[in-house]
């Protein structure tokens, strides 16, 4: 008997991405008209979906590939958010066992950034991609001795490089005086992430076809993978399962994915003289000690301040105007509050992402049904997570030997969640209790 699944929810990606918002229009390519078929399917086009069928076409030259997204490329949850591609992981514990769990992140992380940067090289894609590192930064006395001088010693304990900096260093670095101290390690890279994903979809392999604007409505597993799309179908005997937060709509990973909506909001370009005001150098990007409570910044190339703060719980993926328009008012009072000498500075484009966490921060990876693969949950670490998962799912797929398989997959998976009922009251609750708790790094 065919196993079918009907999907309930579609994603509704808007045109509010402010990094879309500022590079030139871009055409999408067609969305699906009529009956394929292909020797693969790849299904969701963002980090993890260009990134396995991309590694799908190295593996098979041979083979058809299709990758399918509901929206456009650039406007989906990859090209929305804060442009770290991140090689550290964020909390590192003391034991052998733990440290030994952070290399192999380290391996993974990095391996997916020597990956985007070839292809950004070799295309020569223009998305502001810089090895400019970043700053973890407190702004409390209380931040620096509970988040920073622990990573600080654990960065030690894995070797790493990796720079202190006091309150008047890092004012000089990039400008505000609000932040109490930071750790600065070099090995993160900063980008236009909506320039960087339409620079990836625009340059796949020939054996790659590409549909946008292509929504699934319904799913049947029987003798391959039936997708139903409102204009057509696609039929392949494989499929990688790319679809992040929205893989529970297709019968995967059912009450074990968490869906937040991440907002985030973008200056208009500072002048010459408002950046002679600020001081500090350009081009820097800065999370903070408290990623619920805090604030992550940008200064980018083109002297935009970026500010992401505020998250909510959106089991139905959909985020209104009014809670958007809240957002923005929010962005505003940190940006105040950071950049005093810049009175004068307005919010360009505000927008909201949907990232997907899971209880005990492990992805969803491997193969999960006959034919069927995937590479989901990131946990708010999209640009190198999901790259290096849309790899190795493509090569677990394959059969082809890689010893990362068994670093991906020594990250667990996302643990069982109570109760819908229960998440809707729980979840809001646990990251109100999270601001509260950590309000002094707001």
């Amino acid at each position: 008997m065919a196993e079918t699944a009907t999907v309930q929810i579609l994603p509704s990606d808007d045109k509010t991405n402010g990094w879309s918002r500022v590079l030139d229009p871009r055409t999408a390519t067609p969305a699906l008209v009529g009956d394929v078929r292909a020797d693969w399917v790849v299904l969701g086009a963002g980090w993890a979906g260009m990134a396995a069928a991309r590694r799908l076409a190295e593996n098979r030259p041979d083979d058809s590939i299709i990758l399918a997204d509901a929206g456009e490329i650039g406007e989906n949850a990859s090209g929305r958010n804060s442009g770290f591609a991140i090689d550290l992981p964020h909390n590192v514990g003391s034991s052998l066992d733990e440290l030994d769990g952070s290399h192999r992140f380290m391996a993974l992380a990095r391996a997916a950034v020597n990956y985007l940067e070839t292809s950004v090289n070799e295309f020569d894609i223009a998305c502001d991609w810089s090895k400019r590192g970043k700053y973890h930064a407190s702004h409390s006395a209380r931040g620096k001795g509970e988040v920073l001088e622990p990573f600080a010693r654990e960065l030690e304990s894995l070797g790493e490089p990796f720079r202190w900096l006091d309150a008047r260093e890092l004012q000089s670095e990039i400008g505000t005086p609000y932040y109490h101290a930071a750790v600065y390690t070099p090995g993160c890279i900063l980008m236009n992430p909506a320039a960087l994903c339409r620079g990836l979809a625009d340059n796949m392999p020939a054996n790659v076809t590409l549909y946008e604007n292509t929504p699934v409505a319904g799913l049947e597993q029987e003798n391959g993978i039936r997708l139903t799309t409102p204009n057509g179908s696609i039929f392949a005997p494989r499929m990688i399962l790319t679809t992040n937060g929205f893989a529970e709509q297709f019968s995967f990973f059912a009450n074990q994915l968490i869906p937040i909506a991440a907002h985030a909001s973008l200056t208009r370009c500072l002048t010459s003289d408002e950046r002679a005001a600020l001081g500090g150098e350009d081009d820097w990007g800065l999370t903070p000690a408290n990623a619920i409570a805090g604030v992550t910044m940008r200064f980018t190339r083109d002297h935009r301040i970026l500010i992401r703060q505020g998250f909510q719980y959106k089991p139905d993926f959909r985020v209104s105007d009014a809670e958007r328009a809240t957002a923005r008012q929010n962005h505003v009072a940190c940006f105040r509050e950071r950049f005093p000498m810049l009175p004068d500075v307005t919010m360009e484009h505000t927008w909201t992402g949907i990232v997907c966490l899971s209880r005990n921060s492990a992805p969803g990876f491997g193969k999960i049904a006959p034919n069927v693969w995937t590479s989901v949950c990131q946990n708010a670490v999209g640009v190198t997570k999901g790259t290096f998962g849309g790899i190795l799912a493509a090569d677990l797929a394959c059969e082809r030997d890689n010893e990362l398989i068994g670093f991906m997959e020594s990250l667990g998976e996302p643990d069982v969640l109570p109760h819908k009922m229960l998440m809707k009251i729980g979840v809001p609750a646990k990251i109100a209790w999270d601001i509260w708790s950590n309000r002094h790094e707001k």
